[in-house]
């Protein structure tokens, strides 16, 4: 991870646009949990690896995630992120969305310099999916018809594929057999998915402190995350009308938070949010079994364990 770091603030560099390493180090330097390229090092090591690529790989997951959130908070005009202010609000729109550009480009650089074409192939992959992600959850926001399986292809673009791509293509640079290569894009895609659902859950049910941002804001968003899909399924007319007067029509009044939070209580939304999670994170465990057993693909089964105590 040292290395990493070391090659993010070498890359994140720029001679002719200071601009770009202010912006960057604000977010990068922010104290992230650096999960994802956590997850190439280890996927890599576990399988046998002995080479440098698997760094420029964790870096060019780094690259790709911290372009996502500077074009994230744009989107959603956030103001806090990682318990400070956003690079948007610090800066401007404009120079969020031209930085996340750069890392976008130099991400590419890093995958390009491996020499691996499959590499290549599975992150340009996820770069896609989420972008496609992204533009779908614009598209299902505020909508009461959004269904559990919408949301899951929401989360499966946004968040878990690039956990699924991290974890494979450090199979893949190791020269990995395919069952394994397959066996860690399953657990990045298990893991994702429990990860996002736990974000979701924390929004309504953790401290400013923990989350890093407001609690409550993805209802103020109007966002419908998964404890909120489960309320408006099983809602009466009463609580479908609250729904659709804060949700839809983006007619909050004070105290709403408290009324959302009350009939997902009432109808065990959150505690059934909560079950899915734990459910992603056993099988996210459970693909790792065919690799060899080793410290390392015991660390990993574990950050499945970690990624749902947040909420316990």
């Amino acid at each position: 991870m040292a290395a990493v770091n070391a090659l993010i603030r070498t890359r994140m560099a720029s001679e002719h646009a200071p601009r770009i390493p202010e912006v960057t180090a604000h977010l990068v330097e922010a104290g992230g949990k650096r999960l994802r390229p956590l997850l190439t090092l280890a996927a890599a090591r576990a399988c046998g690896y002995a080479g440098a690529f698997h760094v420029h790989l964790a870096a060019t997951v780094e690259f790709i995630h911290t372009a996502t959130l500077l074009h994230d908070d744009v989107v959603d005009e956030s103001t806090r992120r990682r318990g400070r202010p956003t690079a948007n609000l610090l800066w401007d729109n404009k120079s969020s969305v031209l930085v996340g550009d750069y890392l976008f480009s130099r991400s590419f650089q890093l995958m390009v310099e491996t020499g691996n074409l499959r590499v290549l192939d599975i992150l340009a992959n996820a770069s896609a999916t989420i972008a496609e992600g992204e533009v779908l959850q614009l598209t299902a926001a505020q909508d009461l018809a959004t269904t559990e399986a919408i949301y899951l292809q929401v989360v499966r673009g946004k968040t878990a594929a690039l956990f699924s791509a991290a974890t494979e293509v450090g199979g893949v640079i190791a020269g990995a057999p395919e069952d394994h290569v397959r066996a860690l894009h399953t657990y990045g895609d298990a893991l994702g998915i429990a990860f996002q659902i736990v974000d979701d859950l924390l929004d309504y049910t953790g401290s400013a402190e923990v989350i890093g941002k407001n609690p409550g804001d993805d209802f103020r968003e109007r966002k419908l995350t998964l404890p909120v899909i489960k309320a408006v399924a099983l809602a009466d007319a009463a609580e479908r009308a609250f729904w659709q007067r804060t949700i839809e029509k983006g007619r909050q009044e004070e105290g709403d938070l408290e009324t959302a939070m009350d009939i997902m209580a009432r109808h065990g939304t959150l505690a059934a949010a909560r079950q899915d999670a734990l459910d992603w994170a056993a099988q996210a465990r459970a693909a790792l079994e065919v690799l060899p057993e080793s410290d390392l693909r015991m660390m990993l089964q574990d950050l499945s364990d970690y990624v749902v105590s947040r909420i316990n």
